[in-house]
């Protein structure tokens, strides 16, 4: 398959689907970066993971992607944002109960946080000339954060190409994709081990827990499609 020329830019939090829209993006676009946000969260080991992924696709150590070409190195660029931890009470941030609140959302929710990531990221794209951004939300498998919403995206999408009269498009690849369907993509990517190193678990713990609302979505995701999840668990 032919690749598009133009660059483009991941927004990357070394979790499962952002590491599948990374490795997707490798193999669409010839120039790939990644753009990791820090913002304090509860489990920001993710940052680590995101930093180790980005190291082992570099260097090509540890994984077989007979596609990937060693002139393509991606640049990995980590944005602090610590600002989010003091204007938002959230449980992906402080050390809060993870459930449902009484509207039905989780308590993981960061409120605006796509929107903000997304914004960000279309600035340093424009700066960059860069068009093309991927992320990661999904609107099958979101856990009812407003904000992972096909809507929303598109809504986004406008306002940015509005905003800064440049063409941005936001490129959503596991949108209409269960947990399921993105591990399979992943397999045929050949990129399905890259997963044992990613971080999901929304208590922030390695081994991940196995029991919170994202252990338990990947987990269904992985017997959903009959394979094993290579992510070492502390209890399942």
């Amino acid at each position: 398959m032919l690749k598009i020329e133009e660059p483009a830019l991941v927004v990357f939090s070394g979790g499962q689907d952002s590491t599948t829209c990374l490795i997707w993006a490798l193999k669409k676009f010839k120039k790939v970066s990644a753009l990791t946000f820090n913002y304090k969260q509860r489990h920001n080991v993710e940052i680590e993971c995101a930093k180790n992924i980005i190291e082992i696709l570099n260097s090509r150590k540890d994984i077989q992607l007979d596609w990937l070409s060693n002139k393509n190195v991606i640049d990995h660029i980590i944005v602090d944002i610590p600002f989010l931890s003091r204007l938002l009470k959230t449980a992906m941030i402080q050390e809060l109960e993870i459930k449902y609140d009484k509207n039905g959302l989780p308590t993981t929710f960061v409120p605006g946080r796509n929107i903000l990531f997304l914004t960000i990221a279309a600035s340093y794209a424009y700066q960059k000339k860069i068009r093309h951004i991927i992320c990661g939300v999904c609107q099958t498998d979101y856990s009812g954060y407003p904000d992972c919403r096909d809507a929303t995206i598109k809504s986004l999408q406008a306002t940015l190409k509005l905003g800064l009269d440049y063409d941005i498009i936001i490129h959503t690849p596991l949108m209409w994709k269960n947990k399921a369907e993105t591990i399979k993509l992943m397999q045929n990517q050949g990129g399905l081990d890259l997963f044992k190193y990613t971080h999901t678990c929304y208590k922030g713990e390695r081994p991940a827990c196995g029991k919170c609302f994202a252990c338990e979505l990947r987990l269904k995701g992985f017997k959903e499609a009959g394979l094993k999840d290579p992510l070492e668990y502390k209890s399942l």
